[in-house]
């Protein structure tokens, strides 16, 4: 078995398994009741958006899905941050998330992951 097949089936099975989990989550609620913000707060890690993002769970707040989204990221037509926006209008992530640059960079490195995997199948 090729590498590449393997690395796909790793991937669609990996999914499969934690999407469904991943797409019935809601973003963690920041406020404690007294007007103060949790800094303990869970939220979905980048991983989970990409995927939420490939599968096609923002296509309602318009972050294209599969191919469609790696070609416009790749192209600089997509950011990290354009993603993000999306799943905080989704509910899957808190506001604050758009300012977390670190965020941001680890979103940046699952596309890009995502894309080298795409380019390695054909």
């Amino acid at each position: 078995m090729k590498l590449t097949t393997w690395l796909n089936s790793a991937l669609i099975i990996t999914s499969i398994a934690f999407i469904p989990g991943i797409a019935g989550a809601q973003a963690a609620n920041t406020n404690n009741g007294g007007g103060q913000i949790n800094t303990d707060t869970k939220y979905l890690q980048p991983f989970n958006i990409a995927f939420l993002a490939y599968q096609g769970y923002l296509k309602e707040q318009g972050i294209p899905s599969g191919g469609a989204l790696l070609f416009k990221y790749q192209s600089g037509n997509l950011t990290a941050k354009d993603i993000v926006q999306a799943a905080v209008k989704a509910n899957k992530l808190p506001a604050q998330v758009l300012n977390d640059s670190s965020y941001l960079n680890a979103l940046d490195s699952q596309l890009t992951s995502l894309g080298s995997i795409n380019d390695l199948s054909n």
